[in-house]
């Protein structure tokens, strides 16, 4: 696992692949949910030779809301309100550490934000790591709208018995939106904008 203990290098390297995968798509990257943003650093050093593109993040930084009924699991109540709780200043500071170009960092719930004014105007790579959801399907009707053909929505947690709500808010907006297409990698899912 990386440092963050949120996600495995297996699931890291996915993401870095597809990431590279979109270096020549319009659009900028954006990450749901980044925690203390170990994962975050490492997409930057990805993106350091593409000055073009921007990352943004996003958080509450007031670790994880209530599960909501959508969230229950046989493996219990694992994940309570308040865990996971980072600070943007941690996250800052990582990439001032490694001299990687500052993202924007935004602090916030998901369903706070407005597309308009606090998404970039098009996404070329999106990283979804909200766990519940509540988050995974506001985070899906904010960037599924901005991003551009070619572009890929990545979407942590798919696979995991803990967290069902991920995959069940991926699966409604599959249904809703037959324009993506899913495909499966390490138990992420990986979702592709073909128009």
């Amino acid at each position: 696992m990386t440092k963050d203990l949120q996600i495995t290098e297996r699931e890291l390297n996915v993401i870095l692949e597809n990431l590279v995968q979109t270096e020549s798509v319009s659009g900028d990257v954006v990450e749901f949910g980044c925690y203390m943003g170990d994962t975050s650093v490492k997409m930057a050093e990805v993106m350091k030779s593409w000055p073009e593109k921007w990352l943004w993040l996003y958080d509450s930084f007031e670790g994880l809301p209530e599960k909501t009924a959508a969230d229950k699991s046989g493996d219990g109540w694992a994940f309570r309100p308040g865990e996971l709780k980072a600070s943007a200043e941690l996250v800052a500071s990582k990439f001032k550490k490694l001299n990687l170009p500052e993202p924007v960092i935004m602090k916030a719930w998901f369903n706070e934000l407005d597309a308009n004014d606090d998404l970039p105007k098009q996404i070329s790579f999106a990283l979804l790591d909200g766990d519940y959801y509540e988050s995974i399907k506001t985070s899906l009707i904010l960037v599924a709208p901005k991003l551009s053909q070619g572009g890929k929505i990545i979407v942590h947690d798919y696979r995991n018995s803990a967290l069902p709500g991920s995959a069940k808010a991926v699966n409604e907006f599959l249904e809703n939106n037959p324009i993506f297409q899913l495909r499966l990698a390490s138990g992420l899912a990986i979702i592709e904008y073909r128009g």
